[in-house]
């Protein structure tokens, strides 16, 4: 009898986390540290799976979110002394509210016109950044002390596995919440509001409301997504948060699937990974390669990578004998 697709949905996690946990240990130092940028770009994009893929609100400036997250744990930690785990919570917070305040007015705001807001927002965060140089050090930016493994971890851990642990143990908490949320009301009514608004309003679904929490609950991922990259760089500065940071969210929520979880760890895959491939072949590569991905993919697998292996999936169920149970 063939497995139902909760079932292999339960053993594709089980795999994923098992692999998470044994790689710190199979891979050289470096190699930990890639996969630490790796999920948490898997955070940021999850933001964006949350407010355009399910929600149908388009945003071309979540990296200033991150830009927000990051200088947060470098201010805190620099002025006063609050330890990064804490400064990592603060950054959600923080962020989630400026996405709520940003999402009032969003809401309001539809398709093209969202889009060109949002730009606006991630081309002025580096010169704002630059402007108060007295909290954030200008363009020289901050630099952040390197972490170790609290206690009893640090002489079982280095500092590029704790922080990979630490890492994909809040992606992980984060793509949870999500997953359970969006089961519910909360991810019924965006999807209603994706597809038909106001056949969405006829049953009771307030578009403001909803929209509104889409954006702060987005906002709030990039912020912790940022204040992690932040810690693993140990520094921050006004031109690593350029709109080419937004726009490389956006390319990998695409290119991993706009409606699927799953797409926000294939994305985030895709944009760790594939500019150090192309920078292997020229300089210019990864626009190149960039372009020709988006092309192919939406040419061959409109859904993202993620959508085209579901309907393989799919398909194959479909083609393989079912046997029935015997009534007992």
């Amino acid at each position: 009898m063939m497995s139902s697709p909760r079932i292999d949905r339960r053993i594709g996690i089980a795999i994923v986390a098992l692999a998470i946990v044994i790689l710190p240990w199979v891979l050289p130092a470096y190699g930990s540290f890639e996969l630490t940028y790796v999920g948490a770009y898997a955070i940021a994009i999850l933001g964006l799976v949350i407010l355009t893929g399910l929600s149908g609100q388009i945003s071309l400036g979540h990296g200033a979110f991150l830009a927000v997250g990051g200088y947060t744990v470098a201010i805190l930690g620099q002025h006063a002394g609050v330890p990064y785990w804490l400064s990592i919570c603060a950054a959600g917070v923080i962020c989630g509210l400026l996405g709520l305040a940003i999402g009032l007015v969003a809401s309001r705001l539809e398709g093209v016109y969202l889009a060109l807001s949002t730009f606006a927002l991630a081309v002025a965060t580096p010169s704002i950044l630059k402007h108060f140089k007295g909290l954030t050090g200008g363009s020289g930016g901050i630099t952040l002390p390197t972490i170790a493994a609290p206690g009893a971890l640090h002489a079982g851990l280095s500092p590029e596995q704790w922080l990979y642990y630490l890492t994909w143990a809040i992606a992980g908490l984060l793509f949870f919440v999500a997953s359970s949320l969006l089961r519910g009301r909360i991810g019924r009514s965006l999807r209603a509001l994706r597809d038909n608004e106001v056949a969405a309003v006829s049953f009771g679904v307030s578009p403001s409301y909803y929209k509104t929490l889409a954006f702060g609950w987005s906002a709030a991922y990039a912020g912790i997504a940022g204040a992690l990259v932040a810690v693993a760089t140990a520094f921050v500065s006004p031109d690593s948060y350029g709109f080419a940071v937004s726009l490389a969210l956006v390319t990998g929520a695409v290119l991993g699937g706009l409606d699927s979880l799953w797409g926000a760890l294939i994305g985030a895959v895709i944009i760790e990974f594939l500019p150090l491939w192309a920078q292997k072949i020229s300089s210019a590569a990864p626009s190149i390669v960039y372009g020709l991905a988006l092309i192919v993919v939406m040419l061959f697998a409109p859904g993202g990578i993620a959508g085209f292996f579901r309907r393989v999936v799919v398909d194959l169920r479909r083609r393989l004998p079912t046997h029935s149970r015997r009534p007992l």
